[in-house]
């Protein structure tokens, strides 16, 4: 008769995110059943993105069969099914958990699981010992592995069977010490578009990130079959800070194939190559999704674009949200470096010209800076993936207002300034113009409950003019 019984449950391990567990075994007469792998159950437990692809099997006929230190570029989660053994794990990856140890005894009613990068191990105490491992990516000849020598004298297992005296592969014998072992690499971050407004901040808030790799048009065709573009099983994260942005010229024909092109095309391929390689995707969509009719915008409001560029970020946003891992950043009037509103403003009163601006469109400026960190957090703290507004915050003001307020900023008169509406800018104009959003302030609600809490609008605005 079997004797094992336990209720599910976990605990965490020294190694970081990684989890022993308790699995329940029923046994009878006849021998006994285990649910090995249950979505939902092992989604309470806090795998909630552990996606395994293949089953893999290890018997060992002996007593005394070891086999590792093996780190692969996968997650592990391992089990037995008949058999018990000595398991042992070495935290391989690079980082202040390097060298890490954690040893336990596994037997038909326990699990674990192992994060990529933590190097797997075990010896077989019973004979017909069967090792069972969930994987979330397939074996490929082209990935990085990392190895430890068994009798690393720093790491120290103490093995119940002496490793002289064991059952070992001449391979395992002989790989490198912990001394001589190069750490494994985290995973990498590609970030898009990293030459315009939000990339070159992005590349500011990443400096001296050696993981993280910037590209821009010409260094990645993003309009083409991205399957075999990257070797995408060494990434992590893509932050598509590419955009198609001229708002006014996706009205011509031309404009809008390319904006089409740009901003659904691209975002798709990038969705395929995250959800087949289980990247975590970061999307930058815009207030032009919505008619501008509500006052202040939340994430779940249906989509409502008057334009071509609307269309194609709206577009995106669908498409994006198909992808398992995602965050779509929504936000709005945007300022960073290169040519935009503020600098506009600021040169037209450094000029003595006297502009005349919107005061009928509502909204809170966006500077780059502050939506590159509100991205790293969301990324960086594991919020829950979706949709997330992301502006400065404050008072909501027209352009009319911030365009004053520039000049005052500047030691202009801000009366300079002339209100105007919408149509009355626009009236005579010979050029296809897009309807714009008349409101255009989100809803921070849903970043803040995150712990994220962007700068005053104003106040970032008088640090980015004395900044110029």
């Amino acid at each position: 008769m079997v004797e094992f019984s336990k209720s599910l449950a976990s605990e965490q391990t020294p190694i970081p995110g990684m989890m022993l567990i308790d699995l329940p075994v029923h046994g009878d007469n006849r021998g006994w059943f285990k649910e090995n792998w249950h979505l939902r159950k092992m989604r309470s437990l806090g795998l909630t993105e552990f996606g395994p692809i293949q089953s893999n099997v290890s018997f060992n006929h002996a007593v005394g069969t070891t086999r590792g230190i093996h780190a692969e570029p996968w997650d592990k989660f391992i089990s037995v099914a008949t058999g018990r053994v000595f398991a042992a794990w070495v935290d391989l990856r690079e980082g202040d958990s390097f060298g890490q140890v954690f040893t336990t005894e596994l037997d038909p009613s326990t699990a674990v699981f192992v994060p990529r990068g933590v190097g797997n191990s075990y010896q077989s105490l019973e004979q017909d010992t069967a090792y069972i491992y969930l994987v979330n990516d397939h074996w490929s000849p082209d990935a990085s592995y990392t190895f430890l020598n068994l009798a690393d004298e720093t790491v120290a297992i103490d093995w119940p069977i002496p490793l002289d005296q064991a059952e070992l592969s001449d391979r395992d014998r002989t790989h490198p010490r912990l001394a001589d072992v190069e750490p494994f690499k985290r995973r990498r971050t590609l970030v898009t578009g990293a030459d315009g407004q939000l990339g070159q901040a992005l590349r500011r808030a990443l400096a001296g990130a050696d993981h993280v790799e910037f590209t821009d048009v010409g260094d990645l065709d993003l309009t083409q079959d991205l399957t075999e573009a990257r070797p995408w099983r060494q990434y992590d994260t893509i932050i598509n800070a590419a955009a198609y942005t001229a708002v006014d010229t996706a009205e011509t024909l031309e404009g809008r194939r390319d904006a089409w092109r740009v901003n659904v095309d691209s975002v798709s391929n990038l969705a395929a190559v995250a959800a087949r390689n289980q990247i975590t995707v970061v999307h930058v969509s815009s207030d032009y999704v919505f008619d501008g009719t509500v006052e202040e915008h939340p994430e779940d409001e249906p989509f409502s674009p008057l334009g071509v560029y609307g269309q194609t970020k709206a577009a995106a946003d669908a498409v994006i949200a198909t992808v398992p891992r995602h965050y779509v950043v929504r936000t709005s009037w945007v300022i960073g470096d290169g040519a935009n509103f503020v600098r506009t403003m600021a040169s037209l009163a450094d000029r003595g010209i006297d502009p005349a601006v919107v005061d009928d469109q509502f909204g809170r400026l966006t500077f780059t800076d502050d939506l590159a960190a509100g991205i790293l957090h969301l990324v960086d703290s594991g919020a829950e993936y979706g949709t997330y507004n992301l502006s400065n915050t404050g008072p909501v003001s027209s352009w009319a207002a911030v365009a004053k307020r520039v000049f005052e900023l500047a030691g202009h008169d801000p009366a300079r300034v002339s209100p105007v509406s919408t149509e009355e800018y626009f009236a005579g104009k010979d050029a296809l113009v897009s309807p714009r959003p008349r409101h255009s302030a989100l809803s921070l609600d849903k970043l803040t409950a995150t712990g994220f809490h962007a700068r005053d609008a104003d106040e970032a605005l008088q640090e980015y003019l004395a900044r110029d």
